[in-house]
């Protein structure tokens, strides 16, 4: 995305609700004024931690964009979705719309696949994206959206946080975030369905992008001791994005995963990185792979490491502008060392960091 940033806003709207929803409501009222509570005033946040655990098992995530660009498009929108590079001011983007209920204006789906034998400890559900486009989606209803479990029916979700950048020429970045731990333990393994992200379509100069991400930490007697954490905020990375698992000592041949969630990422607009130093003097490891590149890790795709990919409906190879990418960690931890921190920043687009979430080996 090519438009100069703003200041960093963020609401505590409340608590978290899950209502089965018998027929779908029109997105009008945030979570603070149906409970009859106030808001906070908004604050400037900082990327903080969400969620830690010392335990065996790991992270899985589901993730999706829930806009395209048009098909009318035919030839260039379809090697974009193919892969090819481009952004999403390169197009007219619409919904992905994939559920068949009128009652929606986009939906799209991905897997939760938890390991046999694991059992869900923690769940997250992030979206977000551009509201402001070719129209102006209202504030009110970025903190809300429905979620249908593998086989399910939609449950109306509400944010427990919102966050949103306010910026000119076009874009008016938010990410808003719920826990859904309940709802993730009771639905198990299978295909999310996640609707009614509260982002604009068309063709501004910013460009229109967004999506969801659904983090779960899980517990499996069967795997290594590891240290999970999960951190969020909506940042912006012109300047980096850092975290660090404080105190904690990493054994040599150690393995792990991380993920990251970021919004406005351009495919074939290099300058992103994301690295990983393992104590105070040692230099940083780039986390790259062959979807991801050194220096354009942001590049508009829903990836992680492994010989069977999770499902996604729809799978396009370049999301337009959305994020949702995980890491093997084996080669930047194979020596070991304390205090492991990552580092995301983009010297090129103007993008946001929405999570980041690690699984690392330790010691008994």
């Amino acid at each position: 995305m090519r438009n100069l940033l703003g200041p960093l806003l963020r609401t505590t709207a409340g608590a978290l609700a899950c209502t089965t929803l018998a027929a779908l409501p029109v997105l009008a009222t945030p979570a603070a004024a149906r409970t009859g509570t106030q808001p906070s005033p908004e604050v400037t946040p900082v990327f903080a931690l969400r969620h830690h655990a010392v335990q065996r098992g790991g992270f899985v995530r589901a993730a999706n964009a829930s806009l395209s660009c048009r098909a009318s498009e035919a030839s260039a929108c379809q090697a974009a979705r193919a892969g090819r590079a481009g952004g999403s001011a390169d197009f007219d983007m619409a919904y992905v719309d994939v559920d068949n209920d009128p009652r929606t204006y986009n939906s799209s789906r991905a897997e939760v696949r938890v390991p046999e034998g694991g059992r869900v400890t923690y769940a997250r559900l992030y979206w977000g994206g551009n509201p402001l486009a070719g129209e102006q989606k209202p504030p009110r209803d970025n903190g809300r959206v429905l979620v249908a479990g593998p086989g399910g029916t939609y449950e109306e979700v509400l944010a427990d946080t919102v966050e949103g950048h306010r910026v000119a020429d076009g874009a008016n970045a938010f990410q808003a975030s719920a826990d859904v731990t309940r709802l993730v333990r009771q639905s198990g393994s299978g295909l999310y369905t996640v609707a009614q992200v509260s982002i604009a379509t068309g063709r501004p100069a910013a460009g229109a992008w967004g999506g969801w991400t659904l983090v779960v930490a899980y517990e499996n007697p069967a795997e290594p001791l590891r240290e999970l954490a999960l951190w969020d905020g909506l940042d912006s990375l012109d300047t980096p994005v850092d975290v660090r698992l404080a105190g904690m000592r990493v054994p040599a041949g150690a393995g792990g995963r991380v993920g990251l969630v970021a919004y406005a990422g351009d495919r074939g607009s290099v300058g992103e990185t994301f690295t990983l130093s393992v104590g105070p003097r040692r230099t940083p490891v780039a986390l790259h792979d062959s979807v991801n590149p050194q220096d354009d890790v942001l590049n508009s795709t829903i990836s992680e490491p492994g010989d069977v990919p999770v499902r996604r409906i729809p799978d396009y190879a370049n999301t337009l502008g959305y994020d949702s990418d995980m890491f093997d960690l084996g080669r930047a931890l194979r020596r070991g060392g304390d205090q492991p921190g990552f580092r995301l920043v983009s010297h090129a687009d103007a993008a946001w960091a929405g999570a980041l979430f690690a699984a690392v080996d330790t010691r008994e």
